[in-house]
């Protein structure tokens, strides 16, 4: 596995460039049940790695009135990059990417989303180019990043890699949620084994997905 970070502010419009942007704060409650996927969720294949505790995966995905809870969160292990993959009971229309990170310098930079990637981990993830990708900024409250429907029509699973947290060794995770249409699978899941802890010896830092990804004090 290889490694690597990278940096940036968000704001609350959009960005028309390759990689959009666009997220809200603080949801409004009808807002957070609206077309919120929890339950759509296969909570029990939550796959994190290089997570301190690869358990706790499905620890972060929570219900809409727990999203504020901070004793479970996903925190990352041999350095401050994590790959969390998430997989649905059918076929999601998605919509937005709910997320809660932190504290401070442990938010991570940025989040980059692969739909429909079933076999994705550090080795693979450095020569692929996200479907979005949206910088984070710290905070404390749930933010809501929009994603582009006509790129996840019809996704059964999203891979989210958060290359390099703020300044700090580790980063850390408290809330994952989706917004969005379900509709029931038509065919059985197909299960994949991952490496839950890392072999250190094998996970170099991966380089930045493109060339605005760098390196913290660069």
């Amino acid at each position: 596995m290889s490694h690597n970070h990278s940096h940036g502010d968000c704001h609350d419009e959009s960005h028309g460039d390759d990689h959009d942007h666009g997220h809200q704060h603080g949801l409004p409650e009808d807002v957070g049940h609206r077309d919120n996927l929890y339950a759509r969720i296969d909570r029990a294949n939550v796959v994190a790695l290089n997570a301190e505790d690869a358990q706790q995966g499905p620890a972060v995905i929570k219900p809409w009135d727990h999203r504020l809870d901070e004793e479970n969160y996903l925190e990352s292990d041999a350095d401050d990059q994590l790959i969390i993959r998430v997989p649905f009971t059918g076929a999601v229309k998605l919509r937005a990417l709910l997320l809660k990170a932190g504290p401070a310098d442990q938010t991570p930079a940025k989040v980059a989303l692969f739909p429909n990637v079933e076999n994705l981990d550090f080795s693979d993830i450095a020569d692929m180019k996200p479907v979005q990708e949206f910088t984070i900024p710290q905070g404390r409250d749930i933010g809501e990043y929009h994603v582009l429907p006509a790129k996840f029509p019809n996704v059964t699973s999203v891979t989210l890699f958060f290359p390099a947290a703020q300044g700090a060794e580790t980063t850390r995770i408290y809330y994952v949620g989706f917004l969005g249409q379900w509709s029931e699978r038509k065919f059985e899941p197909v299960l994949t084994v991952y490496e839950s802890k890392p072999n250190l010896a094998d996970h170099d830092k991966i380089q930045g997905l493109n060339e605005n990804w760098s390196a913290p004090g660069t």
